[in-house]
């Protein structure tokens, strides 16, 4: 609860923890001497108090340990290595061809990108406290952590068993979509709230669904795939295979299919580009239909607030955001619903890798990061 308190309230003296967390003077002064004997906590300079001697404020200690998020895209493998203040400390890209996902290719990736992030970081492998992964598709929890993701042509690979053949570091994986929208919850344009949904539009369309405060993930672990909400009656072919999928409308290599645009999925981002400046009508419609989707959102959830993040995301949301809020409100019952509550995220590009780093560090708060509130620092 201490480190909680710290990390997301920032230095705060041992008065100011005590009125945060409900714990006593003595209990807050023991448990922090032991934090800092094992330098988990640092001091981070004084503050005059109100007649008496001035009070020192304490902060984690963001040189304790290291850890690495790993964002497995269409295009290429990105592995981040962050502090405990999620700063990053080095990267490493690796191009993967959008037609081929091997998965032993993608592991070395993932493993030669560890090795070299560390390696560049001058850190010592001791204080890299784990390795975290962020890849589409459904992950099944357990040892193998076993992926499913039909945009890859991924039955079952089982990523976790192949990057543990080559590390030792503990390991965890996620859907891409989940380890943005928890980045999103931490650090960015969803901090603050306890009923939310982010949604990640890149060349696919992914989402997370935050319910009093948690991720929400269903009975089979695959809450939150929106991109496959049905909005046409047997419309488009998505990528999945079903018909008239969210995903078939508003991902980016959907919208510029439907554009008669023919593009690689690493010029994907530069053909958008071109088709918002030409002001296409398939624009118009996209926005449309995404604010069909998120009014079904908001009917489903009632959230305080929605989050827009991906590249193709921020892109159509940089430009058209007042445009999407009206097609959500034309679409949505005025009473659990305001347009100003779907924003933009934050974080750009590094979302998903800086999400599946949180994933490493959950556990330092005991894995119990969204069990109740995060303890605020007046």
């Amino acid at each position: 609860m201490l480190l909680r308190a710290l990390y997301f309230g920032g230095p705060a003296s041992r008065n100011e923890l005590s009125a945060a967390t409900g714990l006593s003077s003595a209990t807050v002064s023991t448990m922090t001497g032991d934090l800092l004997a094992d330098n988990v906590i640092v001091e981070a300079g004084q503050v005059e108090s109100d007649g008496g001697r001035p009070r020192v404020l304490l902060k984690v200690n963001p040189a304790f340990g290291y850890a690495v998020g790993v964002d497995v895209g269409e295009t290429q493998v990105r592995v981040e290595l962050f502090d405990l203040e999620m700063k990053e400390r080095a990267r490493a890209h690796y191009a993967v061809r959008s037609a081929k996902h091997d998965p032993e290719l993608v592991a070395r990736h993932i493993l030669t990108g560890v090795d070299a992030v560390i390696a560049e970081g001058e850190v010592a492998a001791d204080q890299v406290l784990g390795v975290g992964v962020g890849v589409p598709g459904i992950v099944e929890p357990g040892p193998d952590a076993l992926v499913r993701a039909k945009t890859f042509g991924w039955q079952a690979v089982p990523l976790g068993a192949l990057l543990r053949a080559g590390s030792s570091l503990p390991l965890y994986v996620d859907n891409g979509a989940k380890t943005m929208g928890q980045a999103e919850l931490w650090f960015g344009s969803g901090k603050g709230t306890r009923d939310a949904i982010i949604v990640l539009m890149g060349s696919g369309v992914g989402g997370t669904i935050v319910t009093d405060g948690e991720i929400y993930r269903g009975a089979g672990k695959a809450a939150g795939e929106v991109g496959h909400l049905k909005i046409v009656a047997g419309g488009r072919t998505c990528r999945c295979g079903a018909r008239g999928c969210l995903e078939a409308y508003l991902g980016a290599e959907a919208i510029l299919d439907r554009a008669g645009v023919v593009a690689d999925s690493a010029d994907e981002e530069a053909a958008l580009a071109r088709l918002l400046e030409a002001g296409s009508p398939v624009i118009d419609e996209t926005v449309e239909l995404l604010g069909v989707g998120l009014s079904s959102l908001v009917h489903l959830f009632n959230p305080e607030r929605i989050v827009i993040g991906g590249w193709a995301g921020l892109m159509l949301g940089g430009r058209l955001l007042a445009e999407i809020r009206a097609a959500t409100a034309a679409n949505t019952q005025a009473q659990p619903f305001q347009p100003e509550t779907v924003v933009l995220g934050r974080l750009g590009p590094d979302a998903v890798a800086l999400g599946a780093a949180t994933l490493v560090i959950e556990p330092f708060f005991g894995g119990v990061a969204f069990r109740g509130s995060v303890p605020t620092i007046a």
